[in-house]
């Protein structure tokens, strides 16, 4: 009877191993839960093997001594988790606690430390991120359990950008000036600072809304190309203190490319596609694959409230039937993606 009991639970691990980590093909974000489940199935088969012992016959054990393996089980257990500040067991614990608060989701632009880029997976012992170079970095949890961590709201964000002009120039006027510059750029309710007053120049920060975070690279050149180009049309010098006292008094020169901007060039510009949309193309495909999911738990409580009412009008039947038709688009898109057909050739992403 034990060794069936012995064969019977370790086939039944090995069973469960393969149908949900083996068999499906899984992100790390899809494997976590999973691999959690895994740990704590682990644990029961060592108990249920302990308590299958036959008792009190040759070759068993004693009640005493079951209930003391038991303990030893329980206390190993808490012993891992108790010592683990810097094993796999703490990057485990770290990536629970990740996943329990959900600071960031798959393709959120975060910095943390001297890393930054978007998230791609999210696993038990680390978490993918895609830098500005395009490679894959995996992060211990650990290091993000304990480190500050800046993440990038999906609703939009503040971008700045910093100049520093002459004394020369009026604050008003370079005011005037960032302020096109930025609504130029496609900034929202743009806004200009005076940050320091140093012995040479003035530092001015500008600042704006950034609603479609997707291209936050990008934006932020474009927002930097445009003081430029402005500054320059309005005939206003850009130059380091240690150039100007470097100057010779007689010349009159000035460090300014000659002619005006060219329209065309600049309607050009505004047309091109961001370059996020190939450096980060893991990440956005993780993006586009969390929206869907996001969606559709949306639809799926929303329905869930229709079917829960006792008596349902012709709008509700009506809102009923367009979200469910929604619904079927939605998990048609989600399993294209999961194989592999959502990024446009033909490639599972990060494969």
């Amino acid at each position: 009877m034990f060794a069936i009991v012995v064969v019977g639970s370790l086939g039944a691990l090995k069973l469960a191993d393969w149908v949900m980590l083996k068999r499906p093909k899984l992100t790390l974000e899809q494997r976590l839960p999973r691999q959690i489940l895994m740990i704590a199935l682990t644990v029961v088969v060592l108990i249920v093997i302990v308590l299958a012992v036959p008792a009190d016959a040759k070759g068993g054990i004693s009640d005493g001594t079951r209930g003391q393996l038991i303990s030893l089980i329980g206390i190993a257990v808490a012993a891992v988790i108790t010592l683990s500040s810097t094993t796999l067991a703490a990057n485990a614990m770290a990536g629970i606690m990740l996943r329990a608060t959900a600071p960031f989701r798959g393709g959120d632009w975060v910095r943390v430390g001297e890393y930054f880029g978007r998230v791609t997976e999210r696993g038990l012992f680390h978490t993918e991120i895609q830098t500005e170079d395009r490679d894959l970095m995996s992060v211990p949890n650990l290091f993000l359990a304990t480190t500050p961590m800046k993440i990038v709201q999906k609703a939009g964000t503040i971008i700045t950008a910093e100049v520093s002009l002459g004394y020369s120039v009026r604050h008003d006027e370079a005011e005037r000036i960032l302020i096109s510059a930025a609504r130029e750029a496609g900034r929202n309710e743009p806004v200009v600072w005076v940050i320091d007053l140093l012995d040479h120049v003035v530092v001015y920060r500008v600042a704006g809304l950034l609603e479609d975070v997707s291209g936050l690279m990008s934006k932020r050149s474009r927002l930097r190309e445009n003081m430029l180009d402005a500054l320059h049309d309005a005939g206003v010098e850009i130059a380091s203190p240690s150039l100007v006292n470097q100057r010779r008094g007689d010349r009159g020169d000035v460090e300014m490319p000659e002619g005006r901007r060219s329209q065309w060039l600049a309607r050009q510009k505004a047309m091109e596609e961001p370059v996020e949309a190939r450096v980060f193309d893991k990440a956005e495909e993780v993006a586009k694959r969390t929206e869907l999911e996001e969606r559709r738990d949306e639809i799926t409580a929303r329905l869930d409230e229709l079917a829960e009412l006792e008596e349902a009008g012709e709008l509700e039947k009506q809102e009923e039937a367009s979200l469910r038709g929604e619904l079927a688009g939605v998990e048609q898109r989600l399993e294209e993606e999961g194989d592999g057909k959502g990024n446009g050739n033909g490639e599972k992403a990060g494969a």
